[in-house]
């Protein structure tokens, strides 16, 4: 059974030859150019990835741009920066294979060098917690690296196209009665500047973004 992963890329040229070099057997990676001005979809194609491009800027419309370009039955959503190995993509994907859960989310473990400021690691995790609240879904962590059905997660209609997609996600598949869980992976060095957390207007982008989705104003776009 193959696996579609979708990694939405800006600018990740230097990423992406680990990244895509590390796929493992079965999973076939699908890269969404989200604007980018350096050569990532060269490179994306010359290591065997789907290109996909998305014009519209958000890393929603990207995600959403991959998922409808994916055609196997379970896709993995990544980053495509090298902050995570996707070597353990089975990790997230195996208990949806299996028919153990219906969305899992890898929850990050920092290694050495892992760039995950304090004021975005003190967001996810007073995120994190409104969920559980919320959801009754046992998460510690909205991580990037995840795995589902790929026709259920189209059913859920998600409309958010910005930051407050992953946490769409996982809000609509709790009140669909989807199956959550976590599976523990690896929080790497990324490469290059995080477009969300490195910089001050991204991470206020993204609290703005997930605030939206939260109360329910707006779509995101």
């Amino acid at each position: 059974m193959g696996v579609d992963v979708v990694l939405p890329c800006l600018d990740e040229e230097a990423a992406l030859p680990w990244v895509l070099g590390r796929m493992p057997e079965g999973y076939h990676p699908i890269v969404v150019d989200n604007g980018s001005t350096d050569e990532s979809a060269r490179v994306a194609g010359e290591f065997g990835a789907t290109v996909v491009y998305e014009p519209r800027i958000g890393f929603g419309a990207a995600c959403h741009a991959g998922l409808t370009a994916a055609t196997a039955d379970i896709v993995c959503f990544m980053d495509a920066d090298a902050s995570l190995d996707p070597g353990q993509l089975p990790r997230v994907a195996s208990p949806v294979m299996t028919g153990e859960a219906d969305l899992i989310l890898g929850r990050r473990t920092p290694r050495p060098g892992a760039s995950w400021p304090l004021h975005a690691r003190l967001g996810n995790a007073v995120l994190a917690g409104r969920l559980r609240h919320r959801t009754g879904a046992a998460l510690h962590d909205l991580g990037p690296m995840r795995a589902c059905r790929r026709a259920d997660l189209l059913a859920l209609k998600l409309a958010d196209r910005r930051s407050g997609y992953p946490l769409e996600m996982v809000l609509r598949a709790a009140t669909a009665g989807w199956r959550i869980g976590e599976a523990e992976v690896d929080y790497l060095p990324r490469t290059g500047r995080s477009k969300v957390t490195g910089t001050l207007r991204g991470t206020l982008r993204a609290i703005g973004d997930m605030r939206r989705v939260l109360t329910g104003r707006g779509d995101g776009a």
